[in-house]
């Protein structure tokens, strides 16, 4: 049984409390009595409010289900769905042109264009690999991928495949950095003589390009971006290259969101903490993580600035971190590490409070994450403006208890739900003053787009989804409506992610697309990866291809509107059988981690033993999707069933070799993870918007307290 303290009218789960007071109110000038006071206060008046806007997506959604079954199959055109959703209310009238506001934002988010990591914030190994992910050797990336096109070979350093990094390496110089005359690939000495890079071929044909350098390195800045080449002719490298280049290193991860939400599964007090603690850890710059490498313990910590010598005398200072967000999660769940009126609180409410206290160690002390002062967070899955409205007010009201000045807390918004997207601007309206960053969660949003029209027909196979007319207009409205309403220069527009990690050779070739649609951030799976993509912000200048679009017609509503309902298609028995199989076997590989390990980000190999970046929203598109075409009889219960079971040996093997692991099969009635996943398809069309959450939450308590007692 949970041990609460009463204070203030809350019931606090004891661990709770004296994490807050004996770890993260200490340095913060804050006392506990009163900290408790005007925490109760906050959720006492906004508790309300929230439940409400809770009731409204589910009145919508009643509509939206009652009509679509009134239709019997018969898919509305676009302007018949346009005229039903502003009828009901969901679709409101875009605001008059506006421009946001935001002041105090970090030049990594306002002004340069990089790839964005997404780490679980309650793994500090992972975390700290994510916030050191700000530099990253271009070298490794290309040698121990298959970016080159093939995997290197097993045993000792290859130096045919080294020479292949070189040329690589040095081809991406030319491109960026190009000589007054010849190649990078001939040069044979590097060096600085009055303030100017020099070789044996001449200087950089722009000289303005030289940042910096200090012993064993040139720093070189493109497109905002910097670019160090190391020279060292010690190193097994250095020492084989003509001009002693052992490497090319990459400004990479520019930014990273710490998570809260989606890769992570914290369903308790006791997990919250290890959340809240680990993000205490990044703000205080205390975090460390110990583990084995190569034989040996190995302990990590984020990396300090790099200073340089600079053109003119000066010296500068290089960011050594990559800027940090945390996404707290959404309005829908709440959490027992907390009650009011012996209900659990919204966990939403208590993240934007704590994550917010928490950070005060940085913006009241030595702004090692945000220089500017600000508190960056991410709210997921809002529904609307009304829904933006309320978290706007929310971090108000935490300002106030803060003693923080209007709009230090900044909101990144995802627009991964329906309501989102078709509101964008009125969305962005409501937060324009504290708004910086813009994210298309194409993953959330297809589970989203099947949940609402769940009711109207069996939808499209989950891989034609990509080339669906609604998910184009979907991105590029995303596009459209960031720009008109000034979002370059004081914010980021973002996409999703590459869930591939593995396979860095179609990144490179297939996300170079993200710059080049006015994107200038986009998700990576590896620090690995960032280093790569990283490249793609080279060969296109972000800011100019964002004034490029200005002049491009934007977006129809007509297009996002075009629900994916496969029509009159008729699938053989094979394709469905492929299809259900696909699906429902990745829901076991990420369930089965996150009931009984709590893992709530895991590589899960596919039915191909292809390793894939599998999050709860990953999860709610293959549920959503099973339960549809379970709803309209394209495949029978029993058959999913037998799939399942199939599905769980399958999984089962494919973790043979973790010795944590507890096998579904056979005896599945004992397995609570087969049994949430299970939950999440047969129960998949009664679940608030599809959200995973609920069933998840549940099932993990469930087995913590099994095992508790």
């Amino acid at each position: 049984m949970t041990d609460y303290a009463l204070v203030s009218g809350i019931e606090i789960d004891q661990r709770l409390k004296a994490f807050v007071e004996n770890e993260v109110l200490p340095g913060t000038g804050i006392e506990p009595a009163p900290f408790w006071r005007d925490v109760s206060a906050l959720l006492r008046e906004l508790t309300p409010e929230n439940k409400r806007l809770l009731r409204k997506r589910e009145t919508l959604q009643a509509a939206i289900d009652a009509r679509n079954e009134r239709l019997n199959g018969t898919a509305p055109s676009p302007a018949e769905e346009q005229a039903f959703l502003r009828e009901i209310g969901y679709l409101v009238d875009p605001p008059a042109p506006f421009a946001v506001g935001t002041q105090s934002v970090d030049p990594e988010i306002s002004t340069i264009a990089g790839p964005q990591l997404v780490v679980p914030v309650n793994n500090a190994r992972y975390a700290l690999n994510a916030v050191n992910a700000r530099w990253g050797s271009l070298y490794d990336a290309l040698y121990g991928t298959d970016a080159l096109g093939d995997l290197p070979p097993s045993g000792p350093y290859d130096p045919a495949r080294g020479a292949r990094v070189v040329a690589w390496g040095r081809r991406f110089l030319d491109e960026i950095a190009p000589l007054e005359r010849g190649s990078h690939a001939d040069v044979t000495s590097y060096g600085i003589e009055d303030g100017a890079l020099v070789t044996d071929l001449g200087g950089l044909a722009d000289p303005s390009l030289l940042a910096g350098w200090r012993d064993g390195g040139v720093l070189l800045r493109h497109n905002a971006l910097h670019v160090e080449i190391v020279l060292d002719p010690a190193h097994p490298i250095g020492r084989d290259d003509k001009a002693g280049v052992a490497d090319i290193r990459l400004e990479s991860a520019i930014t990273a969101i710490m998570d809260c939400e989606d890769s992570v599964a914290a369903v308790d007090a006791e997990e919250k903490i290890g959340v809240y603690r680990n993000w205490l850890g990044l703000m205080r710059g205390d975090l460390s993580a110990t583990f084995e490498k190569g034989g040996r313990q190995v302990e990590r910590r984020a990396e300090p600035d790099r200073t340089y010598q600079a053109p003119g005398g000066s010296s500068i200072s290089v960011r050594g971190r990559s800027l940090l967000f945390v996404r707290n999660v959404g309005h829908l769940m709440t959490n027992p590490m907390m009650r009011l009126d012996g209900e659990e609180v919204q966990e939403g409410l208590v993240d934007a409070v704590m994550t917010s206290l928490i950070a005060l160690h940085d913006v009241r002390g030595a702004r090692a994450n945000s220089p500017a002062g600000s508190i960056y967070i991410v709210k997921p899955k809002m529904h609307g403006p009304e829904e933006a409205a309320f978290a706007d007010l929310l971090f108000d009201r935490v300002e106030d208890l803060l003693g923080l000045a209007r709009h230090t807390i900044k909101i990144g918004v995802m627009d991964e739900e329906r309501r989102t997207t078709v509101n964008l601007a009125a969305v962005i309206r409501a937060v324009k003053d504290r708004v910086v960053f813009i994210n298309t969660g194409f993953l959330d949003r297809t589970g989203d787009e099947i949940h609402t029209s769940m009711k109207l027909g069996p939808m499209i196979r989950k891989g034609e989804m990509k080339g669906a007319t609604w998910l184009k207009a979907y991105e590029d409205n995303n596009v459209d409506i960031g720009i008109a309403c000034g979002l370059p220069g004081k914010a980021q527009i973002g996409k999703g992610m590459w869930a591939m990690p593995d396979l860095m050779a179609g990144m490179l070739e297939q996300k170079i697309a993200h710059p080049e649609a006015g994107a200038n951030t986009a998700w990576v799976p590896s620090p690995t990866a960032a280093t790569l993509h990283a490249t793609h912000y080279h060969r296109v200048d972000v800011a100019e291809r964002q004034r490029a679009l200005e002049g491009r017609m934007p977006a129809r509503l007509h297009d996002i509107l075009a629900i994916p309902v496969a029509g009159g298609r008729n699938w053989s028995a094979e394709d469905v059988r492929e299809e259900v199989e696909n699906n429902v076997q990745g829901i076991l590989g990420y369930v089965v981690r996150w009931v009984d390990q709590g893992v709530g980000c895991s590589k899960v190999p596919d039915i191909h033993d292809v390793g894939l970046m599998e999050d709860r929203a990953t999860c709610r598109i293959s549920s959503q999707h099973v339960a549809n075409w379970l709803r309209h009889g394209i495949v029978t219960r029993r058959e999913v069933q037998a799939a399942l079971e199939r599905m769980a040996a399958v999984v089962d093997r494919q973790n043979a070799g973790d010795p944590a692991y507890r096998p579904m099969a056979p005896n599945f009635g004992a397995s609570t993870a087969f049994q949430a996943a299970s939950a999440l398809v047969f129960e998949g069309e009664s679940q608030p918007s599809g959200y995973t959450e609920p069933l998840l939450h549940a099932s993990r308590l469930a087995l913590k307290a099994k095992a508790g007692s």
